[in-house]
């Protein structure tokens, strides 16, 4: 029978928390519905169960040529933690949120797996980029995605002391049925006007 040291689970399991409290920490900075202790113990616990998984049950003998198959309880946290996700997801209006804690909770148990099996070097890797894909993706694309997605924008005028505002608002209106125009042209769309 195969079985781990005290040192070695103790290193185990702590390095899967302290791998899933980091993007946890993210998640929780950031304000979202699950944060650093709920991905602390989603990583925890996925690394526990495979490391059940893979040396608990070793000295089963099921007989008649039937093989153990360790997989089968590291199988089920995919299962456990798609359940866990959904919860996260919330529908408000036409929002989604939560997509990306579903998917952090997802990552930490894969996470939790890795290190339970004793492949640390695949976790800590993995870690580290989810942590790069939270926030430096974020900071790089939200800026370029808000330009192609603005509806807003800032308009800054200048008038001389005495100008009344209704050139600004003629000028506006001719420049918005200009652009409904435009829009109707591309899209074939019509506007009550």
């Amino acid at each position: 029978m195969v079985s781990l040291t005290w040192y070695a689970l103790l290193g185990r399991l702590a390095l899967a928390a302290i791998l899933g409290a980091v993007v946890g920490l993210e998640r929780e900075v950031r304000e979202r519905q699950a944060g650093l202790r709920t991905h602390m113990l989603v990583s925890l616990g996925s690394a526990l169960f495979t490391i059940v998984s893979a040396y608990a049950w070793t000295d089963f003998t099921f007989g008649n040529g039937i093989a153990y198959d360790p997989t089968r309880i590291a199988a089920q946290i995919v299962t456990g933690v798609g359940f866990l996700g959904a919860g996260a997801i919330l529908h408000q209006g036409q929002l989604i949120r939560g997509l990306t804690t579903a998917a952090t909770l997802w990552i930490v148990a894969a996470v939790g797996m890795a290190v339970g099996a004793g492949y640390w070097l695949a976790a800590l890797i993995a870690t580290a980029l989810v942590l790069f894909a939270l926030e430096p993706v974020r900071l790089a694309v939200t800026p370029l995605l808000d330009r192609l997605h603005s509806e807003e924008a800032l308009l800054h005028v200048e008038m001389r002391a005495g100008e009344g505002v209704g050139n600004v608002v003629d000028a506006l209106e001719k420049a918005a049925v200009a652009r409904l125009s435009e829009v109707e042209h591309v899209t074939g769309a019509r506007w009550g006007r």
